[in-house]
C-alpha cells in the first residue's frame, strides 16, 4: 500500500502537466482539463492500491482522463453546436504539422503566460496547471491568501475561455514579447521545486526543477540569441549544481556556507559558467545583461570559489548594485544585505535589512537573515525571537529543522 502511494506520488509529479496539456489540446478548455486530470488522479488513487500500478501510467491516466472529459461533456449538454460536440468526443481530427518544437506542454505554458492575463494571473495559472502545484502552495509562494489565489486562477481560467485565447504556440514575430512572463512562471516553478513551500512535499522536489530546466532548454532552442533565456538557464544549472548539498542526511536545510562542495555536480557547473561568460561576452559588446543574467553571474561567483571564505564578496555586492538598479524588489534588498554584512559588518546590514520590516514582514526568509545578523551581533534573546517568527512563517521542513537547530544554538 505504501509503495502504490508513493507511486501515485511520483506520477502525479511526473504525468500531471502532459494529462492536462494532452486534455487541453484536445479539448480546448482548461476548465475541463483540469478537473478530468484531478478525477483521474482520484480514480488511480482509488484502483490502483488493488489493481496494480499499470505499466505506462500515464497512458491509464490520459485515457482515463479522456473519458471523465466527454462524461462532463454529455452531462452538461449546454453546446448547441452538436457537430462541435461530436467532433471534441471523438476527436478525428488530423494531427497539427509539428513545428521546430513540438510539446504540448510548453504549448500549455504559452496559454496561461498569454498578454491577456496579468502577469500574476499568469504565473498563478502555470504553476496550477502545468507544475501542478496545490493552491496553498502557490499561495505560499505569493504571501497571499488561499482564498485570494483560488479566485484568481479561476478568473484567470474564465478569461482564457472567454477571450478565446488559442491553445498553440506564438508566432514568430509574437515569440519575443511572449517570452518575458514564460520566464518569469519557470524561475518560479524552479523556485518552488527547489525549496518547496508545502510543509507536507519534500523539501526539494527535483520533478519541478527538471521540468523547469527541460521548458527552458527548449525555449533557449527557439530563442537562442535572447540573452535573458539563457540568462535564465545559467541560473537553473548553477543552482541546480548544488542541490546534492543542500539537505542532510536528517533532512535538514545545510546553507551555503556548511555546505560540501566536493558534492556539487561539476558538469552542471561547468555548462552554467559557460552560459555565463558567454553572456558576459556580449556585455563588453555593449549589450546590457538583464535580471537572470546578473542573478547567473552572482551564482557563478559563489559556484566558483572553493570555500566559502574564497567568495569575491566585493565581486557580489557589485553584481546586486547592478541588479538594484533594474529590479527594486525588497526580495533582491534582502539578499544584497547579505553580502553588504560579509564586507561591512552585520551591525551596517542589519540596518538596511530593519528598513524592509513593511514590505517583508510575512517572509520567513526576512526573520530568518535577521536572525542570523541578530546572532552575529551577540543580541541572542532578540535572534531567538526573529528565529521563532520564521520557524513559523518557514513552510519548508528542512529549512523548519534548520531554522530551529539555530535557534536551540543560542546562548
Amino acid at each position: 500500500m505504501i509503495d502504490v502511494r508513493e507511486a501515485i506520488t511520483r506520477v502525479h509529479h511526473e504525468e500531471w502537466a502532459r494529462v492536462v496539456a494532452a486534455l487541453t489540446k484536445r479539448f480546448g478548455d482548461l476548465d475541463i482539463a483540469e478537473e478530468a486530470a484531478a478525477e483521474a488522479f482520484a480514480t488511480a488513487v482509488e484502483r490502483w492500491p488493488a489493481d496494480g500500478v499499470p505499466p505506462n501510467p500515464g497512458a491509464w491516466l490520459t485515457t482515463t482522463a479522456n473519458r471523465k472529459a466527454i462524461d462532463r461533456i454529455r452531462r452538461e449538454n449546454k453546446r448547441d453546436d452538436k457537430q462541435k460536440e461530436a467532433q471534441m468526443v471523438y476527436d478525428d481530427d488530423p494531427p497539427e504539422p509539428l513545428g521546430a518544437i513540438d510539446d504540448d506542454r510548453l504549448r500549455l505554458i504559452f496559454t496561461c503566460c498569454h498578454p491577456a492575463l496579468a502577469m500574476e494571473a499568469r504565473v498563478s495559472l502555470t504553476l496550477r496547471m502545468v507544475g501542478g502545484l496545490t493552491v496553498p502552495e502557490i499561495a505560499r509562494a505569493f504571501l497571499v491568501a488561499e482564498s485570494a489565489m483560488g479566485q484568481r486562477i479561476t478568473r484567470a481560467k474564465a478569461k482564457i475561455k472567454a477571450a478565446r485565447i488559442p491553445y498553440r504556440m506564438p508566432s514568430a514575430e509574437d515569440l519575443p514579447a511572449r517570452v518575458c512572463g514564460v520566464l518569469a512562471v519557470l524561475y518560479l516553478v524552479f523556485n518552488e521545486g527547489y525549496l518547496a513551500t508545502g510543509p507536507d512535499t519534500d523539501p526539494i522536489r527535483h520533478d519541478l526543477t527538471a521540468e523547469a530546466i527541460r521548458l527552458t532548454r527548449l525555449i533557449r532552442a527557439l530563442l537562442p540569441q535572447d540573452g535573458e533565456v539563457t540568462g535564465l538557464l545559467a541560473l537553473m544549472l548553477l543552482t541546480e549544481a548544488r542541490r546534492p548539498a543542500r539537505v542532510s542526511a536528517s533532512g535538514e536545510l545545510v546553507a551555503l556556507d556548511e555546505q560540501d562542495r566536493g558534492a556539487w555536480d561539476a558538469a552542471l557547473i561547468a555548462e552554467g559558467h559557460r552560459l555565463v561568460r558567454e553572456r558576459l561576452a556580449a556585455a563588453a559588446a555593449g549589450v546590457a545583461p538583464g535580471h537572470y543574467q546578473i542573478l547567473a553571474a552572482i551564482n557563478a561567483v559563489h559556484t566558483s570559489a572553493r570555500d566559502i571564505r574564497d567568495t569575491d564578496w566585493s565581486q557580489v555586492l557589485a553584481l546586486y548594485d547592478q541588479l538594484v538598479r533594474l529590479d527594486r524588489s525588497p526580495i533582491i534588498a534582502l539578499n544584497r544585505a547579505i553580502a553588504v554584512a560579509e564586507l561591512d559588518g552585520p551591525q551596517v546590514a542589519l540596518a538596511t535589512v530593519d528598513r524592509l520590516e513593511h514590505q517583508l514582514a510575512g517572509y520567513h526568509a526576512y526573520h530568518a537573515t535577521r536572525a542570523d545578523l541578530l546572532r552575529r551581533l551577540g543580541r541572542s534573546q532578540q535572534a531567538r525571537a526573529a528565529y521563532d517568527k520564521a520557524i513559523d512563517l518557514a513552510g519548508n521542513t528542512a529549512e523548519t529543522a534548520y531554522l530551529t537547530r539555530r535557534r536551540d544554538q543560542l546562548g
